[in-house]
C-alpha cells in the first residue's frame, strides 16, 4: 500500500499554525517561482523554525541547529562560498563514504547529484534555517584568511595606505569590510558600531535596539578600515580632525542596501556609525506597524482631512520614517500632488517628489518649505521640526489647505504641545493647525520559537491593575538559536495617538497646564504609550520589561 504524504499547507492547518484563511490568502500571492513554505514565512504567518519542524514531519529528513554547532573546518573547504552562498547549504561532518550537510531546501536533488558528483561522498541532507545557514557561513568562511593576509601587508602599527590597496575587490580589507556588512545585513542589524579603543578596535552590531560585540580587531587595521569606508562613502580620507556624513549603496546577498555613514574623532582615532536600511523589505503599509485597532483608525482619520498637522514623535530609532513612509504610501495616488523635505532621503517612493536637504547651498527644511508652497503641492511632508521658523511656515501651510506631515523629538504626544509653546509659536495658531500627534517606540518581541507561557508575578499583576487590564498569562522567550539566546526576535511599535478634539483645542488656546490637557486626552479615550504596551504583553508580543523599559507607569 502506497502511503499518500499530505501537502505541507494541509500539515500546518491540521497543527493548529495556521488557518484556513491564513492558508486561503497564502496560495493566492504565491509567486511561480516561489514555495508555499517560503511565502508563508515572508507573510509573518509562520517562522522558519516552524517550517522546517513540519517539513522535517512531511519529507522525514532530520532537522538540526547550528548555533554553536561542532564544524570540522577541514571540510569547509569541500564546497565552495559561493556554492555555499547560491544553494543555501554547508558541510556538517563526513563519517566513511558519507558526507553530511545542512540545507534551507532538502528537496533540491540537482545540488545533491552536483555535490556528489564534485566530492565523491554520498550526500546525506538535514533541514537548517536559511538565517542558520548564512550565518555558519559568513562565520566559517574566509573569515581568518583576512587577517593573515593584513597581517603580512601591514606589519607596523602605523602604516601609510595606498589607495589601490583600499579599492582593488580581492584586497583583504575589501573582503574584511564586505564580511562586516553581510555578517550585519544576517543579523538583521540596524546600525554597525565600530568604536576604536586603546588597543584595539570594536565591532558592535545593534540588533532589535541592543548593541552587542561582534568581534574585535588588532589596532594596526584602524586605518584601512576607516579609509575603505570613507572611500566607499565619498568622505574625505586625509581628515581625521572633524565629523563627516555620507551614504553608501551596496549590494548585500543580491539585496540593495543603503548605509548612512557617520565619523567622528575621538581621543583613540575615528569612530564610525554605519546605519543599515534595507531598500528591499521596507513596510509601506500601515496594517503592518502594530498600530492598536483604535489607534489605527483614529490616525487614518487624521491624515485622511484635507489640511490640519500630524506631528510624529519619538527618539531616534523609534521607526518614525517606517509610519510617516506608511501614511505618505496610503496617501499617494495620482489625484494628489505630494512632495517631501528630508534630510537625508531615507527611501524612495515611485509618485512622491522628495527633496534632500543641502545646508551648504542654503537648502534648509525652512527655505525648502517656502519653495514647496510655490508647487501647488496636496500634502506636504517635513522631515523634522528643528526650529520656530519651520513649525510656523508648516503650520501656515496647513492653515491654506495643505496636509502636513512631520517629525518632532519630545517624549510623549502632551509633551509636543509644550514644545511648540517653547519654540514660542502663538497658542492659538498651535489650536488651530494641529489635527494630531503620534508618540511611538519600539520593544523587542518575544520570539515565537521559544515563546513559554508564565504565570505573571505579582509586580506585574498590581502593574495591569493599576491601569485597568486583566492579566493571566505572560509569554517569554526561553532562548533558542533563531533569536540568539536573547529570547526577543524582531521588534514592534507601540504608539499613542493624540486626537486634538475641541475641548483640547479651547484648553490650549488658554494655555491651560499640562495636567489639564492629560485629563482631556483621558476623557477623550486616548491610549497612553504604557497602555499600549500592555495590551501587547496581554497578546503574548513582548514582555513587560520591554515596555517598561520605554514607558513610565504613572
Amino acid at each position: 500500500m502506497v502511503k499518500t504524504r499530505k501537502r505541507l499547507g494541509d500539515l500546518l492547518v491540521e497543527s493548529g499554525i495556521i488557518t484556513e484563511n491564513q492558508l486561503k490568502q497564502a496560495l493566492s500571492e504565491q509567486n511561480q517561482s516561489q514555495r508555499l513554505g517560503d511565502t508563508l514565512v515572508q507573510k509573518g504567518y509562520i517562522t522558519e523554525q516552524q517550517l522546517i519542524e513540519v517539513l522535517e514531519f512531511q519529507l522525514g529528513i532530520p532537522h538540526i541547529s547550528l548555533y554553536r554547532y561542532p564544524f570540522d573546518s577541514k571540510l569547509i573547504s569541500i564546497i565552495s562560498k559561493d556554492v555555499a552562498k547560491r544553494n543555501l547549504i554547508i558541510p556538517l561532518k563526513k563519517e566513511g563514504d558519507k558526507l553530511f550537510v545542512a540545507m534551507a531546501d532538502p528537496m533540491d536533488f540537482y545540488t545533491i547529484e552536483d555535490l556528489r558528483l564534485a566530492t565523491g561522498f554520498h550526500v546525506e541532507a538535514a533541514i537548517a534555517t536559511k538565517d542558520d545557514i548564512l550565518r555558519a557561513i559568513n562565520k566559517y568562511y574566509d573569515m581568518d584568511d583576512h587577517f593573515e593576509e593584513l597581517e603580512v601587508q601591514i606589519p607596523g602599527a602605523v602604516q601609510v595606505v595606498e589607495r589601490e590597496e583600499i579599492t582593488d575587490q580581492d584586497s583583504p580589507i575589501v573582503k574584511l569590510v564586505n564580511q562586516i556588512f553581510t555578517n550585519a545585513f544576517v543579523q538583521r542589524a540596524s546600525d554597525i558600531h565600530i568604536d576604536p579603543q586603546d588597543a584595539k578596535i570594536v565591532i558592535r552590531y545593534r540588533v532589535d535596539g541592543f548593541l552587542r560585540t561582534e568581534r574585535t580587531l588588532p589596532k594596526y587595521m584602524q586605518s584601512v578600515l576607516t579609509a575603505r569606508i570613507k572611500i566607499m562613502a565619498n568622505l574625505d580620507i586625509t581628515e581625521h580632525r572633524i565629523p563627516q556624513d555620507g551614504r553608501i549603496k551596496t549590494n548585500v546577498d543580491f539585496r540593495h542596501i543603503d548605509v548612512r555613514v557617520s565619523t567622528l574623532p575621538t581621543v583613540f582615532g575615528e569612530k564610525i556609525v554605519l546605519r543599515i536600511m534595507d531598500l528591499s523589505s521596507r513596510l509601506n503599509d500601515l496594517n503592518q506597524l502594530g498600530f492598536n485597532k483604535k489607534n489605527l483608525n483614529r490616525l487614518l482619520n487624521m491624515i485622511e482631512k484635507p489640511n490640519g498637522i500630524i506631528l510624529i514623535t519619538g527618539p531616534t530609532g523609534s521607526g518614525k520614517s517606517s509610519t510617516l513612509y506608511g501614511a505618505l504610501n496610503h496617501l499617494n495616488n495620482e489625484q494628489v500632488n505630494i512632495i517631501t523635505i528630508e534630510d537625508p532621503v531615507e527611501y524612495q517612493l515611485e509618485g512622491i517628489n522628495q527633496i534632500q536637504i543641502n545646508s551648504n547651498v542654503g537648502l534648509t527644511f525652512s527655505a525648502g518649505l517656502r519653495s514647496i508652497l510655490r508647487q501647488d503641492p496636496n500634502i506636504i511632508m517635513v522631515g523634522e521640526i528643528r526650529d520656530k521658523e519651520t513649525v510656523e511656515i508648516a503650520i501656515r501651510a496647513s492653515l491654506t489647505g495643505h496636509l502636513v506631515l512631520s517629525t518632532i523629538h519630545t517624549n510623549d504626544s502632551l509633551s509636543t504641545v509644550t514644545r511648540l509653546f517653547d519654540m514660542g509659536v502663538e497658542p492659538f495658531l498651535i489650536a488651530n493647525s494641529v489635527t494630531g500627534i503620534v508618540a511611538q517606540r519600539l520593544v523587542r518581541k518575544v520570539c515565537r520559537d521559544c515563546a513559554e507561557e508564565h504565570t505573571p508575578t505579582e509586580r506585574e499583576k498590581e502593574i495591569f491593575t493599576k491601569r485597568g487590564i486583566e492579566i493571566e498569562r505572560i509569554v517569554r522567550g526561553r532562548g533558542c538559536a533563531s533569536c540568539n539566546m536573547t529570547g526577543y526576535r524582531g521588534r514592534i511599535a507601540i504608539q499613542e495617538v493624540l486626537e486634538i478634539n475641541d475641548d483640547l483645542r479651547n484648553a490650549m488656546m488658554n494655555n491651560e497646564p499640562f495636567t489639564r490637557l492629560r485629563e482631556l486626552a483621558v476623557e477623550n479615550g486616548t491610549i497612553f504609550l504604557i497602555d499600549d504596551g500592555l495590551l501587547k504583553v496581554q497578546q503574548g508580543i513582548t514582555t513587560t520589561e520591554e515596555v517598561l523599559r520605554i514607558a513610565i507607569v504613572e
